[in-house]
């Protein structure tokens, strides 16, 4: 059985909500995307990804094959169009089926999963991780760091052939909980906050999720912050 929660919100300083996300229990799909801030057309490019990834699931694809479908869309989109900026996009997505499941992200989106801890499965294609990976900035300066919504990879912005996709996979089991969210959420709320509200069974998922907007929003709310809650029963 899977439980779930969604919700997203517009922020407090913006004007729209770019991000956009998809939560299907029947077929064990859920993401979230984050179109890219600055520049044009960033909340069609969230869309796109998000109804090709759908569309390519639900054709039977992998959840990786689905994203690179995915990003050569998005590719041939902004070729049509003549913008001076590109169309772009982050996006975290979880796909359950049989006894297993897989995720898949590119960007800053993120996915924790709460089993008998909580963890960050994915990690962030950002300059600020780079630094962080090669041992040259303090993770705990990472948060504040001034260029640390700067990203080395997205849909759309990064060529199809030269996009890195991080995928894991693994079995799944009573008991797990996913965590996708944007970066407009985790920008304001630490690994600590995160795992106390995700960790609280005495709420339902939906009820964890409006917990963790309104916390983010509280925190910062500086950006949209989407979140789903996935819950296996």
């Amino acid at each position: 059985m899977i439980e779930f929660g969604h919700g997203t919100h517009v922020g407090l300083r913006r004007a729209r909500n770019e991000d956009t996300y998809y939560a299907d229990p029947d077929l064990g799909l859920f993401l979230v995307a984050d179109g890219m801030g600055g520049h044009q057309h960033g909340e069609v490019a969230a869309a796109l990804a998000r109804d090709s990834v759908v569309e390519q699931v639900r054709a039977g694809h992998s959840l990786l094959a689905s994203v690179r479908l995915a990003a050569q869309r998005l590719e041939k989109e902004a070729r049509h169009r003549r913008d001076a900026l590109p169309m772009g996009t982050t996006l975290a997505a979880l796909h359950l089926h049989d006894d297993g499941y897989d995720v898949a992200w590119v960007g800053d989106s993120r996915i924790y999963m709460h089993s008998d801890a909580f963890r960050l499965v994915s990690h962030d294609h950002s300059l600020v991780q780079e630094l962080v990976s090669a041992g040259r900035l303090d993770p705990e300066l990472a948060s504040r760091h001034p260029q640390r919504n700067v990203l080395t990879q997205a849909l759309g912005i990064t060529a199809a052939e030269q996009l890195h996709v991080g995928v894991a996979a693994g079995r799944r089991s009573q008991g797990q909980a996913f965590l996708l969210c944007t970066d407009g959420l985790t920008d304001g709320l630490g690994t600590s906050s995160l795992a106390a509200t995700v960790g609280r069974r005495d709420l339902a998922a939906q009820e964890c999720v409006d917990h963790l907007l309104l916390d983010g929003l509280e925190a910062s709310g500086n950006d949209n912050l989407t979140a789903i809650l996935v819950r296996l029963r």
